[in-house]
């Protein structure tokens, strides 16, 4: 351009430009023109396509780098999951305590229990703020007139209780435990006809998994019948029956020690004892009270299918099972039963569901206080009966009869017949209202005379 007269405007493009820039979609150049008077630097631009190689690299570096942080999301989201689910929280228990009684007049009894909690979890720390307890009387007389104190003292091992009787948060470290002793006072006419003394201890544990009210039950027995005190045999074709009345049975009992204590001294050699199994239930403790349960989706949903008269037709005696066997078991169970009642083959769910499925007693199934309750069915009966054979020389069984003359014989010692356990306990000898006979006598024909 040197020598002429020439323009020169922005926006041509000049191939032979001495500076080329690429950004982004656009090609920037850069050329000196020469024109008359002074030189000028003219710039460029025009928009270029990019090659696809670069756009599917850029494009794969950043679908790597948002892989890469979702996987890192999700691998600590489950890592956090695992460790919460691993950890037991709020891990504290309180088992059976032991229990003094005390009568102090023939109107005034003392109740004394050392009570302990324990938390079970390692390295977690779980805080009791608060603990009290409230009681319910039993009996058959009128209690308007019968009042109840109680009174709560901790017994922990670094902590002096205070004298004003104020229960101050105390924390239970992990794998260690803390102890309470309860006093129960009971004034007034109707003492002496007390039957069991139902104990509620409300106590609050504040921990990881929050601030979680529970409650502990206890039954204590307080009319404990003459043992040797005769009782009148029943006669039926196969065997002579005799119903044994005992105290209401609690989670303070052993099967053993009630055999021996009301059934040894009427019993002789070639004797069977028959425990309900309701009974040796709520001796091993598995008794639950609704408010503890939480009905989840299966529950809710299949018991509405059975009829209202069933153990299994709320949501709370549904969730015992499901917290017992599992929710794919019940739901498989409910598939299965219902395919086999369609081909008419009913009970099929039962079967399926397992032996608990026909044993949980639901809320009003079994005399009070445990008519509050749901009872499962007993646990490891063969053994049960195997140890109060060994250690009493009786046969032994645990049956669950009702009213309808159905008999069914969960655990029974070797060599019991069971057509004879049949035959006799049809008629329901033990009752299944207030009778307070949770244990039957059976003798075979032939055997000497009652």
């Amino acid at each position: 351009m040197e020598g002429s007269s020439a323009s020169c405007h922005i926006g041509d493009w000049v191939e032979d430009s001495r500076t080329h820039v690429i950004t982004g979609d656009f090609e920037i150049a850069c050329q000196k023109v020469k024109l008359p008077w002074h030189d000028v630097w003219v710039l460029g631009a025009r928009q270029v396509p990019i090659p696809n190689t670069r756009r599917s690299t850029a494009g794969m570096i950043v679908k790597g780098l948002g892989a890469a942080i979702a996987l890192i999301i999700g691998l600590g989201w489950l890592g956090l999951e695992w460790r919460y689910r691993r950890r037991p929280g709020n891990a504290l228990v309180t088992p059976p305590g032991q229990w003094d009684i005390k009568v102090l007049q023939d109107q005034t009894c003392r109740l004394v229990g050392q009570q302990t909690l324990i938390n079970l979890a390692q390295g977690v720390e779980v805080m009791i703020p608060e603990l009290s307890v409230t009681a319910t009387l039993l009996a058959k007389e009128d209690l308007s007139d019968t009042q109840v104190t109680t009174r709560v003292i901790p017994k922990h091992p670094d902590m002096e209780a205070r004298p004003d009787g104020y229960w101050f948060a105390y924390i239970v470290k992990g794998r260690k435990a803390t102890h309470v002793e309860i006093q129960v006072d009971i004034k007034g006419s109707g003492v002496p006809g007390l039957k069991a003394a139902w104990l509620q201890i409300h106590y609050v544990t504040y921990g990881p998994k929050g601030r979680i009210p529970r409650t502990h039950h206890e039954v204590i027995p307080l009319r404990f019948p003459d043992p040797q005190v005769p009782l009148q045999w029943r006669s039926t074709p196969q065997a002579q029956v005799l119903p044994v009345p005992t105290h209401l049975l609690t989670q303070l009992d052993n099967c053993v020690e009630v055999v021996k204590r009301y059934v040894l001294p009427h019993a002789q050699p070639g004797d069977i004892v028959t425990l309900g199994e309701t009974p040796v239930a709520i001796i091993q403790g598995r008794w639950r009270h609704p408010s503890e349960i939480q009905p989840g989706w299966v529950a809710r949903r299949v018991c509405q299918f059975f009829l209202p008269t069933s153990s299994l037709a709320t949501a709370c005696g549904m969730q015992a099972l499901v917290d017992v066997v599992g929710p794919l078991r019940v739901l498989g169970a409910f598939i299965g039963g219902s395919i086999a009642k369609i081909f008419g083959y009913p009970g099929g769910f039962y079967q399926l569901a397992g032996e608990q499925a026909r044993l949980i007693d639901d809320v009003t199934g079994t005399l009070p206080p445990y008519d509050q309750f749901i009872v499962l069915g007993p646990e490891n009966p063969q053994q049960v009966v195997d140890q109060i054979q060994a250690e009493t020389g009786l046969a032994a069984a645990i049956v669950d009869v009702n009213d309808l003359k159905a008999v069914k014989v969960l655990a029974a010692t070797r060599g019991v017949s069971l057509p004879l356990l049949e035959a006799a306990l049809q008629s329901n000898p033990a009752g299944n209202a207030d009778e307070q006979t949770p244990v039957v006598l059976i003798r075979p024909q032939g055997s000497a005379s009652p």
